[in-house]
């Protein structure tokens, strides 16, 4: 299957967007009423001297449009040269339009009134009008590289206790303000701003559908500032969250990332960018904004800062401009990507599909919402083991088709799936496909255990459950030993599995054999990993919730979930380019349009550490020079250049 690395086009060339989001260190959000043309060039300079060549830019609601039909021109003006300074730097920017939302606090005009932004006709008309007038402006400045329509507005436009928005009306709003940038002669790509906080996406209902708006965009732009109670979790999810971006089929843009400084070590900032920014490249983003350009000590009295002072810490230089570490990430990032010429690279095809079943995405009758998390948490932690047994693995969304160009479908954990897809993955699996599914009761008491038809006859055993009653696992730790070969796990080898979770998934599946092979056993004798061949191919059933034990473990990764992942991929027919036999370090692969061949090695060791990495190519670094082996700093990375 192909993954996305689709990439904004401009006049049909690709573009990839390195840059940073700009409020200047004189005024923050409030720039526009301190606005000094040399600090801005000064604080631009700095930027385009470390590869970044974007910025994101806001027209402040509350200064642009001090009341209803009405843009503040002396506020323009200085956008203007805001502009000019761009193309006199060799940078350009994404301006945004809806900005009343900033950096912990809510900025509306006065004029508001309290009135709906997404159903009020008279306030999204405003709106419209206000994103065609600066559109009109702006549109054949140079220096404008696209348009974003809002600042993170799902919490602008409804806080978190307050009822979601109708999908209806937010996807209806999206259209009128895309349409309103078409209308102001504006051709650049053009984005939401909303952070992809979708439901598709995050698996909450907050009104926004990345699939519906993705229709009316050019890009998709996440925003990221989750935090994990794992560090490799933790160095993966922009990472993830990219992955499942691409449901609209478009661009996939990181639009906001990053972390303040009061809150992390100058090292461990540095590792996190370049994990960020290596990781979500492997995972289809295709450009990187980050947050943001400076600090703002000299505004720890100005709102937001006074009242979220940590937001002061954000930057990637210091208040007085001075290049902080995420910075020197960014500048070495550039690098790469100008030496693999990354505008013309994809990433390699893969033939193993992790399964994000329809319930992440909606609602159906009597289902609960908690399923979600449990669905997001799981299908994060099999990313996890993917990445770490070095095993391609793509995104299919149930709601799309099961893709058939796949030799390898993982369900990690999956409670819930619908019948139609059942079915067709028992097709693929006649056909030739190994699936694989983890049991979980669920986390929640309604309907708690499977909702799969024909478990028994896909996976050749007999449940042994009772209704609605869960069969505890009390052991701390699970152990499989396995009772023949699988893969590259020989018999005899034992996996670990930490156990976690509450009364309802801290369970296993009891099950006897009914035409399936026993591949590995728990510590009481009971059936933990059985395989069933039907037709071409054959169905892997484990008995454990192992992902979802996993995921609710803090500082458990790597476990053995990669070799079990790493087995599935071998009994499957997998091809793995490059392998390197350390979970803590990962591989994948892009590929240049003139045939070149580039490895990424991504290491999660705190320590420097040295690898071979079993590949059919040579390894050349991208100087040209031969390696046998390859070296990397803590949490460091390096990319190589694979010769036939």
């Amino acid at each position: 299957m192909r993954r996305n690395t689709a990439k904004v086009t401009v006049a049909g060339e690709p573009q990839v967007w390195l840059g940073a989001n700009f409020w200047s260190r004189t005024g923050g959000p409030l720039m526009w009423r301190n606005y000094s043309p040399e600090v801005v060039r000064e604080e631009l300079r700095v930027l385009h001297a470390h590869g970044l060549r974007q910025t994101r830019s806001f027209f402040y609601w509350p200064d642009f449009m001090p009341a209803p039909d009405t843009v503040d021109e002396d506020k323009v003006a200085l956008y203007r040269d805001f502009l000019d300074a761009h193309s006199e730097v060799g940078m350009t920017s994404i301006p945004t339009f809806i900005v009343g939302h900033m950096s912990g606090d809510n900025w509306d005009p006065v004029w508001r009134d309290g009135r709906d932004l997404y159903a009020d006709v008279w306030l999204v008309s405003q709106q419209a009008w206000f994103v065609q007038q600066m559109t009109e402006r702006f549109a054949e400045h140079p220096a404008v590289a696209g348009w974003l329509i809002s600042n993170e507005m799902p919490i602008y436009g409804r806080l978190r206790h307050e009822p979601k928005a109708p999908t209806e009306q937010v996807s209806a709003w999206a259209r009128l303000m895309v349409q309103a940038v078409r209308a102001g002669g504006g051709t650049q790509p053009v984005s939401l701003g909303d952070g992809a906080w979708g439901i598709e996406v995050t698996g909450v209902d907050n009104g926004f559908s990345v699939r519906e708006t993705g229709a009316v965009v050019d890009f998709v732009g996440p925003h990221v500032y989750r935090i994990d109670n794992d560090p490799v979790r933790q160095h993966l999810i922009a990472a993830f969250l990219c992955e499942l971006s691409a449901v609209a089929g478009k661009p996939v843009v990181l639009e906001e990332f990053g972390l303040s400084s009061d809150q992390v070590s100058p090292e461990n900032a540095a590792h996190y960018y370049r994990q960020t920014l290596h990781n979500s490249l492997l995972a289809g983003s295709t450009g990187w904004v980050a947050w943001n350009n400076t600090d703002y000590d000299d505004l720890i009295a100005q709102g937001p800062y006074s009242h979220h002072p940590f937001e002061m810490h954000f930057g990637i230089t210091d208040h007085t401009g001075a290049p902080k570490p995420p910075l020197h990430e960014l500048a070495a990032f550039a690098e790469v990507l100008e030496r693999v010429d990354f505008a013309r690279c994809e990433r390699s095809e893969a033939r193993a599909a992790l399964l994000v079943t329809e319930y992440l995405e909606r609602g159906y009758p009597f289902t609960q919402d908690d399923d979600r998390s449990l669905i997001f948490d799981t299908l994060h932690q099999a990313y996890v083991a993917a990445r770490e047994a070095d095993l391609p693995v793509g995104v299919v969304r149930e709601r799309d088709g099961v893709d058939a160009d796949c030799d390898l479908y993982l369900l990690p954990c999956v409670k819930q799936v619908q019948g139609p897809t059942w079915q067709r993955l028992r097709e693929r699996v006649a056909e030739g496909a190994v699936l694989y599914l983890s049991y979980t009761a669920g986390e929640v008491d309604h309907h708690r255990q499977p909702w799969i038809p024909y478990l028994d006859e896909t996976f050749g055993v007999r449940k042994r459950i009772t209704y609605g009653i869960v069969d505890e696992v009390v052991d701390e730790e699970v152990v499989f030993t396995f009772t023949q070969s699988f893969g590259g796990i020989d018999e005899g080898e034992t996996l670990r599995f930490r156990v976690a979770g509450n009364e309802h998934s801290r369970s296993f599946l009891p099950v006897t054999p009914d035409g399936a092979e026993v591949v590995a056993t728990d510590a009481h004798g009971n059936p933990a990993l059985l395989r069933h061949a039907t037709g071409s191919g054959e169905a892997v059933l484990c008995t454990y919730p192992v992902e979802l034990f996993a995921a609710r473990s803090t500082r458990v990764n790597p476990d053995d979930g990669h070799r079990l992942y790493s087995a599935l991929g071998e009994v499957a027919g997998v091809a793995r380019e490059v392998v390197v036999d350390d979970p803590r370090v990962f591989a994948d692969v892009l590929v240049h349009q003139d045939g070149r061949r580039f490895a990424w090695l991504v290491s999660q060791h705190a320590e420097e550490t040295t690898v071979v990495p079993r590949t059919a190519a040579s390894l050349r670094n991208l100087s040209g020079e031969e390696l046998e082996e390859v070296s990397l700093a803590p949490f460091g990375v390096e990319v190589v250049e694979l010769k036939s």
